[in-house]
């Protein structure tokens, strides 16, 4: 059976937007609770966005170094389905916050020049030991700042037994997202910068074309 990778489109903070993304056929949309941020929505502005988000598309919110009470806030307007934390947090940190409000929990593994294939499997084990919340790995580029960097990564550092549970992320686009997918083969794929008019503006254009590149690969690949 062909694998369907799923897609993730993150950074959404228009109506509109969202859906156009969910008409495509995105599995996910993200919403980014970072205040530094171009991407940031205040938890109200997330309970407007979230009304039109159907059954069965994920709602993953996108936090960075945040403390339990921030997280207590957004969930208390916003029904998140996934928390994704993005910043310096520590298995011992996202345990702890993951149970508290009882949500799942994404990891951003940064990946950077000296990463080697060894470290994300120590890293992806920490977590898991750590917490039955933790739901993998989302592998993005190590850059100064957090959150979405718009540049690719080695994909070679990804090893083949991780790849299938990962969410793979960083620098992707139509352009090489059907190579990356065919190559890698993650379990899904997170975009943000890479389908913009303007940050935070997403285009739908870029969406379709982007989702049809992810499905191309699926079919041709393995």
């Amino acid at each position: 059976m062909t694998h369907r990778t799923r897609i993730k489109i993150c950074g959404l903070t228009r109506e509109e937007d969202i859906g156009a993304a969910v008409a495509a056929g995105t599995d996910a949309v993200g919403l980014v609770f970072y205040p530094k941020s171009p991407r940031y929505v205040t938890p109200q502005r997330a309970a407007e966005l979230s009304r039109v988000v159907p059954p069965f598309v994920s709602l993953v919110g996108l936090f960075v170094n945040p403390t339990l009470e921030e997280v207590r806030e957004v969930l208390a307007r916003v029904p998140l389905t996934v928390l994704q934390f993005h910043g310096d947090e520590t298995p011992e940190q996202c345990a702890a916050i993951a149970a508290a409000v009882v949500r799942p929990f994404l990891r951003a593994a940064r990946i950077g020049s000296s990463t080697k294939p060894a470290d994300l499997l120590e890293y992806e084990q920490a977590y898991r030991s750590a917490s039955p919340f933790f739901t993998g790995l989302l592998l993005d580029t190590l850059v100064e700042e957090y959150g979405g960097s718009g540049k690719v990564f080695d994909w070679s550092l990804i090893p083949k037994e991780l790849a299938p549970r990962a969410v793979l992320s960083g620098g992707l686009s139509v352009h090489n997202v059907t190579e990356a997918v065919a190559g890698v083969r993650p379990y899904a794929v997170d975009i943000s910068s890479g389908v913009e008019a303007a940050k935070g503006i997403k285009d739908t254009a870029k969406v379709e074309a982007f989702i049809s590149a992810v499905r191309l690969a699926d079919t041709t690949s393995g």
